[in-house]
């Protein structure tokens, strides 16, 4: 950590000294334990002093030996050991740990140390921001406050006093039920907080700030009231009230659909402006991303209100899925956030639009942990080694690991899957256990052997499905084959077949289910496989994959007309987006194909009618209909190919997005007059999809670039009736070249300029844009007062959407992005390590580009990669990404 100079050396490796890679089979239970943790807090902005009292006790299930405690940072001013200080020469420290070599088998232990939270950039362990003091411990920042046994199957009930200048800092939080709490000499003054429930230590908290908050109240089944708090600065108490109800909404939900109710008296929320995630789930205080809690029509999108909703029962829903039972070692990390996101998707589902929801999330799915799975970073569900630990909160823990619950609740039903997790509630209860564990309970509830189902934790890739279908027209047979394969990844060849729930409907000539159930779940559980349907009187289409029932890839010959069918008809509304995007994928590509052989691109002027077809269809929700009408993305079309074409998907997307704008016009008009919204802003399911459908053809008019277009753009803006429509039109203006551009980037930054999280979009829109010279604008604005890169919410909106989110202008031809983001991580490996390997994983899948740009990403990852004083952190994305070259 920086700040502390002895050790600075433990969080930096140079080139000659590899990060340790850590292994899932070399995992033993902790030779000692610690049952109760009491820790005082002198809070100083450069001295903090932590005294800490540990009632240790040995392990019966360990191998015994020394007492070994991690640390980081921390200069240490004495050791006690049942009340007696011992002499240096009875421990063992260095600049990561503290042994006893010979401890008894049950005794007290207590160390004071102090740290500097001023000068912690790294915003791990115990910081400041914006004059508040705060803590982010998950994965391993406790080691960064006091010695400790750090590890999350080491569960202890904490008691903390915290001791600080009252003026400056008059709310004193941290986890569990308040205590005690008065006035100090010298102005200072202090607060006692004390959580029963044992934990590990990453989930401990500490803030100390002036802070307002909003309260509120929820009463359980059982008839316990709990407070609710929402902190903030004073200025943004007015933007907290969506959370406080989000809150509430996810307490209510938990109880109806599992069972739990809230353990506390209090539960309190803090935003922060400096934080490395998007929230964190300490018991009974939540520190959480500013960006997650703060929201009114005027400063948020509906994407920020889904978002703040979202994470809000994230968090809440740990409390259970966490909590109360956590992971044993950070290997098992998805059996806590793998089932958590699979909750807080279910609940998002049934806060708005269902179809929609369920979209957007297999849309993440396959844009990130697809391609996540097919590179170099590729990593099981349950990794089975590490290097750093912060490199594995990925979208292959969480999404792919909730894709693998959801999976296993498809298998069970409803009643089965309730009834196993009620066993794994009942079981587990104040336990740290495994993602077998979590598979057992599923096993012992239903009956079933799901022994071949949890290949799903242990390999990595995508497994991919080609189906082929036969019909007997005589004997009314129809049959569906199926052949699974799932492609080697880094270090696993070979892999078996995995247990695939695949759901299926038959659909006949308008559209009606020809399947007495309507829909039906196969089970693939072998290499190949055939199900065969009888009693079908006529040639079915297949609607395959069915609310996305597996993460897979499924491959079917398809024909347009099929696919134009499925988009039209099908009762599955995920389906019906799936063919909208593999029809519009299959012309793209073919107009990519078309530009690389010298012929002109065209638009198949069937896919123009399906596309009118769709645009005025008046039965569907505004939501899933927005969804349809959109088209794939340029990054998620790249993974379609064998070598992206960075120009050639650019030019072919840009076409297809102005032929739509020319030839729909009329039609796309009469969108945006039938969804213009005449009351004020309502964050409801059906305002959401209107304004998402009504800016969505805005856009298409905007490709085509008439003056008429321009107009409604600069009208919407001007008209600032909420946050939502004018990013919808700031976004587009920031892609032309016409004078308006820049006044409307000007009179935004003026009207928005004291606000840190609306600055966010600001740089974002500018990063983004599809300009040829958005590179030096983002450099230029890398050196604006508003933007700091020691924030990670900028880093992320500056830096992070251009590079990914403006594939064309960063994958440039001359490699100018490529620099430009090797030297942003250098400069950002020096201060807060966390934030720049996931920069750095931008350029993790250099092969899959021409041979140009692949030598180019490879010349600055190796660049990197020889840079000394690197942190194991990006060290590890950089080895890993040039493994082989």
């Amino acid at each position: 950590m920086i700040g502390m100079g002895l050790n600075r050396e433990a969080e930096i490796m140079s080139r000659d000294a590899s990060p340790r890679t850590i292994y899932l089979k070399d995992y033993r239970p902790p030779s000692y334990l610690i049952d109760q943790v009491d820790l005082l807090f002198t809070l100083r902005e450069r001295e903090t002093r932590v005294h800490s009292r540990f009632r240790v006790r040995l392990n019966p299930a360990g191998e015994g030996g020394p007492l070994v405690l991690d640390g980081e940072g921390l200069r240490t001013f004495g050791v006690w050991v049942d009340g007696k200080e011992l002499a240096p020469d009875a421990y063992q420290l260095t600049d990561t740990s503290l042994t006893l070599p010979n401890p008894d088998n049950r005794f007290i232990l207590e160390t004071e140390v102090e740290l500097a939270p001023e000068t912690n950039t790294a915003l791990e362990g115990l910081y400041r921001s914006n004059g508040m003091f705060c803590t982010q411990c998950e994965a391993e920042g406790f080691r960064k406050i006091t010695w400790f046994i750090d590890r999350p199957d080491v569960m202890a009930a904490f008691t903390v006093r915290i001791e600080a200048d009252k003026t400056q800092y008059p709310v004193l939080l941290s986890n569990g039920n308040p205590m005690d709490a008065g006035d100090l000499p010298d102005g200072r003054h202090f607060a006692v907080w004390d959580d029963p429930f044992p934990k590990p230590c990453y989930l401990f908290a500490l803030v100390a700030g002036d802070l307002d908050h909003v309260e509120g109240y929820h009463t359980t089944p059982s008839g316990r009231s709990v407070r609710l708090r929402i902190y903030t600065e004073a200025e943004n108490i007015d933007r907290c009230d969506h959370a406080l109800r989000s809150l509430q909404k996810a307490m209510t939900w938990d109880e109806e659909h599992y069972g739990r109710e809230c353990d506390l008296d209090v539960y309190n929320i803090v935003a922060v402006n400096d934080f490395n995630m998007g929230a964190m789930e300490n018991k009974g205080l939540n520190i959480f991303n500013a960006k997650f809690v703060l929201a009114n029509p005027e400063s948020a999108t509906d994407a920020d209100y889904l978002a703040v909703e979202a994470v809000i029962a994230h968090e809440y829903f740990h409390n259970w899925t966490g909590n109360r039972i956590t992971c044993r070692d950070w290997f098992q990390l998805s059996l806590k956030e793998g089932f958590t996101v699979f909750r807080d998707q279910a609940f998002s589902a049934d806060m708005g639009a269902r179809e929609a929801k369920r979209i957007e999330d297999v849309r993440l799915l396959r844009s990130h942990q697809f391609a996540e799975d097919a590179g170099p970073m590729a990593h099981p569900v349950r990794p089975d080694s590490y290097m750093e630990i912060n490199n594995f909160y990925t979208v292959t823990v969480y999404e792919k690991g909730a894709e693998v619950v959801r999976m296993q609740a498809n298998l069970l039903g409803p009643e089965l899957f309730r009834k196993a997790t009620d066993l794994y509630f009942d079981r587990h209860d104040g336990h740290a256990v495994t993602t077998d564990d979590f598979v057992q309970c599923m096993a012992d509830a239903s009956g079933r052997d799901l022994t071949q189902f949890k290949h799903w934790y242990d390999y990595a890739g995508t497994p991919e499905l080609r189906v082929t279908s036969e019909y007997d027209e005589t004997a009314g047979r129809y049959s569906l084959r199926f052949r699974q394969q799932t492609p080697d990844s880094p270090g696993q060849t070979g892999k078996p077949p995995f247990h695939i729930p695949v759901a299926v409907s038959l659909l006949g000539k308008y559209g009606a289910g020809l399947l007495p159930e309507g829909t039906r779940m196969l089970e693939l559980t072998e290499r190949e496989q055939a199900f065969v349907f009888e009693g079908i009187g006529q040639r079915p289409v297949p609607s395959l994959l069915r609310g996305f029932s597996a993460p897979v890839k499924i491959k079917y010959d398809y024909s347009d007309e099929e696919l134009m069918f499925l988009m039209a008809k099908d009762s599955d509304g995920f389906n019906r987006w799936d063919a909208a995007q593999a029809l519009a994928q299959r012309l793209i590509l073919r107009m990519v194909a078309d530009r690389r052989e010298g012929v002109g691109m065209s638009v198949d002027d069937g896919f123009i009618k399906a596309f009118r077809i769709a645009l005025i269809d008046r039965s569907s929700a505004p939501s899933l209909l927005a969804e349809i009408l959109t088209l794939p993305s340029e990054s998620y079309l790249g993974d379609q190919m064998a070598e992206v074409d960075v120009d050639g998907l650019f030019l072919a997307r840009e076409t297809l997005r102005e032929r739509i704008g020319g030839v729909l016009r009329e039609e796309l008009l009469a969108v945006l007059d039938a969804n213009l919204e005449e009351e004020s802003y309502q964050f409801t399911p059906e305002g959401v999809g209107t304004r998402r459908l009504k800016n969505l053809a805005l856009s298409y008019l905007m490709a085509r670039g008439s003056r008429l277009a321009l107009d409604l753009c600069l009208d919407q803006y001007g008209a600032r009736s909420n946050m939502t429509d004018v990013m919808a039109a700031l976004s587009l203006l920031a892609d032309t070249n016409v004078s308006e551009r820049e006044e409307a980037l000007a009179d935004f930054y003026d009207w928005w300029q004291d606000d840190p999280l609306v600055l966010d979009k600001w740089f974002a829109v500018q990063a983004t844009s599809r300009r040829e010279d958005t590179l030096q604008q983002v450099k230029r604005l890398t050196g604006h007062r508003a933007f700091s890169i020691k924030n990670p919410n900028k880093v992320r909106a500056l830096i992070g959407a251009f590079c990914s989110g403006n594939p064309v202008r960063f994958h440039a031809a001359d490699g100018s992005g490529y620099q430009f983001l090797a030297d942003r991580v250098l400069e950002l490996d020096r201060l807060n390590p966390q934030v720049a390997a996931r920069m750095l994983r931008l350029m993790s899948r250099w092969r899959r580009y021409d041979e140009g740009r692949r030598g180019l990403m490879q010349g600055q990852l190796e660049r990197v990669l020889r840079t000394d004083g690197l942190s194991k952190d990006v060290f590890e994305i950089a080895s890993k990404s040039l493994e082989g070259a």
